[in-house]
């Protein structure tokens, strides 16, 4: 492709207006935009959200505005590199940090985006998706897939706090976002899937005959059992830095359509740089304390804080203590389009 393009200033006013006119414009003045050279050339600027600045701010929420006026009271996290306000943390995740009061039910409604909530803190919140009631502990993974009914309650003492993580951007691009609001689901008696069909790894019920798998099978993943099975991969291999996926429990695919989600152990002095990925990502700290750096840019980070990272971003991880983490990214998405990629640095 050749470095030197025709610029639009180069052409003769009388043709740019007769363009205009017609509704067309050239191509290649914008080439280089669309199509730049060997690597993307995003607009994310890598993000940092710290929970310690988020939960006052959240709790202050919860004094000036009821749930009944916010249907769902969140704070929005926004790419710098998009500006405040911006409904993206990257170009397909959308983030936000959840807020729900003891007593407080916050409605049941049903969208086309998908979202997974990552439990932050607190005790006796739930959430209903499909009549199938779960728990809502620190640390979990709480599915609410795209055509899922879903609402949320709190039957605990003190405030519950979660983040959202949603494919929101890719279904707004397309002009595919919407939502329906609904009375609040009859809850099963019985306990999640989580805790029944799916407590141990490996097994599944017993598959009728010419029973096609359900897309969504297990909407709860418990962190209890996530870090248990990080700590135990780690002592069988000497110490190092060893991750989880999230997968359906019924086919071993990603738990969504267009996110996927990895549990990472960082044990403390472990030193981590992943190869340069195509698909961009948002990483929550469920414990530990460490240091990331994402394009230059150095990040310190703590339990409970959340930060994020532009495609092809050179990133190196340092834990200066244990730590767990969730990694949420687009390459779902990324794999089913045909162009996810990796490169060595």
């Amino acid at each position: 492709m050749s470095e030197q393009l025709g610029t639009l200033e180069e052409l003769p006013l009388d043709y740019r207006e007769a363009m205009s006119a017609a509704g067309v414009a050239p191509l290649w003045p914008m080439m280089r935009n669309v199509l730049p050279h060997d690597l993307p050339a995003p607009v994310t600027r890598p993000g940092y959200w710290a929970y310690a600045a988020m939960k006052p701010l959240l709790l202050r929420a919860g004094e000036l505005t009821p749930v009944e006026k916010a249907e769902r009271r969140v704070l929005v996290m926004s790419d710098p590199g998009r500006g405040k306000g911006a409904m993206q943390a990257t170009a397909s995740i959308y983030l936000g940090m959840q807020l729900l009061l003891p007593g407080e039910t916050a409605p049941a409604h049903v969208h086309t985006p998908s979202a997974v909530r990552i439990i932050v803190e607190g005790e006796g919140g739930f959430t209903v998706v499909d009549g199938e009631k779960m728990p809502m502990q620190a640390g979990d993974l709480v599915l609410t897939p795209g055509g899922e009914w879903h609402d949320h309650g709190h039957e605990g003492t003190a405030p519950v706090i979660w983040l959202d993580a949603l494919d929101l951007p890719v279904f707004y691009y397309l002009e595919g976002s919407y939502a329906k609001e609904g009375p609040l689901q009859a809850q099963r008696n019985r306990p999640d899937a989580s805790q029944v069909e799916y407590i141990s790894a490996g097994l599944a019920p017993s598959r009728r005959h010419e029973a096609g798998a359900r897309r969504y099978p297990m909407m709860r993943y418990p962190w209890g059992r996530t870090e248990a099975a990080l700590r135990e991969m780690a002592r069988w291999s000497d110490g190092a830095f060893v991750e989880l996926d999230y997968v359906n429990p019924e086919t071993g695919k990603d738990v969504l359509p267009t996110l996927g989600f990895t549990a990472m152990f960082l044990p403390k002095g472990a030193r981590l740089a992943p190869p340069l990925r195509s698909s961009s990502a948002a990483f929550h700290v469920v414990k530990g304390k460490g240091r990331s750096t994402v394009n230059g840019q150095v990040i310190d980070w703590s339990a409970k804080d959340t930060f994020s990272t532009p495609v092809f971003a050179a990133l190196d991880h340092e834990a200066a203590e244990d730590s767990f983490l969730i990694r949420v990214h687009d390459r779902p998405l990324q794999e089913k389009l045909g162009y996810y990629e990796e490169r060595q640095r």
